[in-house]
């Protein structure tokens, strides 16, 4: 169907009621008469612009969506590789500002997901693929070189979002209070803090693990030549592990 001239000043009107309705009301609860009352204009009018709901569900979701994208000062502290203490407060500071400054954004979201599922992953990977996947593989790049602790990066750059979207309301359900914070900046040192204190290693901590990822490959490289040779029988990988990595002590002098 090929739409008419659009009133960008009445479209915008109805994208706004609709991303209004729909985040409050979710998609199935909301109707195009509701939509169309709230952005004051008729139904038939509405249908003029959008040939069915679903059409205006996906527009109302791409507005919100819209210009969502990593911050210069991110961007650069991820580029020149900057340290987690000076990036991970940037990467709170726009996820917290985008939770208050786009409150409809995460419910439309939580929307697309439950109840138009089938597009809901390409609509969103478009948008919200290239700041997901910079935040991980910053975070990959410093689980490597020993700066955070080794954990997924993935389950990670997960559990960093989610902190900032539902913290606030299970703390209602927890502790029957609000968050411990008043406002974005608190937020903000809040989540970098906890943060910090279960990712950072301390320094003496840093370097053992270093030097054992360091060792690891070649302690491995021996067992497979060992395991591979049956010098030990039938010992169990652990063990030929084990012996392999004393072999390999033997030879640097150690005992």
């Amino acid at each position: 169907m090929t739409s008419p001239p659009k009133n960008s000043e009445q479209v915008n009107k109805v994208v706004h009621a609709a991303a209004q309705l729909f985040a409050r009301q979710g998609y199935h609860g909301t109707s195009t008469r509701e939509i169309a009352r709230l952005a004051d204009i008729s139904e038939n009018t509405l249908f003029r612009y959008f040939e069915h709901k679903e059409e205006l569900f996906w527009t109302a979701l791409r507005s919100r969506l819209s210009g969502l994208e990593l911050r210069r000062d991110l961007l650069s502290g991820i580029a020149d590789g900057a340290s987690p203490e000076i990036v991970l407060p940037q990467i709170f500071a726009q996820w917290v500002d985008t939770a208050i400054l786009r409150p409809e954004l995460l419910r439309l979201i939580a929307v697309a997901f439950i109840e138009l599922r089938w597009k809901a992953a390409d609509v969103c990977h478009e948008y919200l693929s290239p700041i997901f996947s910079a935040v991980n593989r910053y975070l990959a790049r410093n689980i490597e070189n020993g700066k955070l602790r080794n954990v997924d990066p993935s389950l990670l750059t997960a559990a960093l979002a989610t902190s900032v979207m539902v913290h606030p309301e299970f703390t209602k359900l927890i502790a029957g209070a609000p968050p411990p914070y008043s406002d974005s900046r608190e937020a903000i040192q809040v989540y970098t803090r906890f943060w910090l204190d279960v990712l950072v290693l301390p320094e003496v901590v840093r370097t053992r693990t270093l030097a054992q990822r360091v060792d690891a490959a070649p302690a491995r490289e021996i067992a497979e030549k060992v395991r591979a040779s049956g010098e030990f029988g039938a010992q169990s990988p652990s063990a030929v592990q084990e012996s392999a990595e004393k072999g390999q002590i033997a030879g640097e002098g150690g005992l």
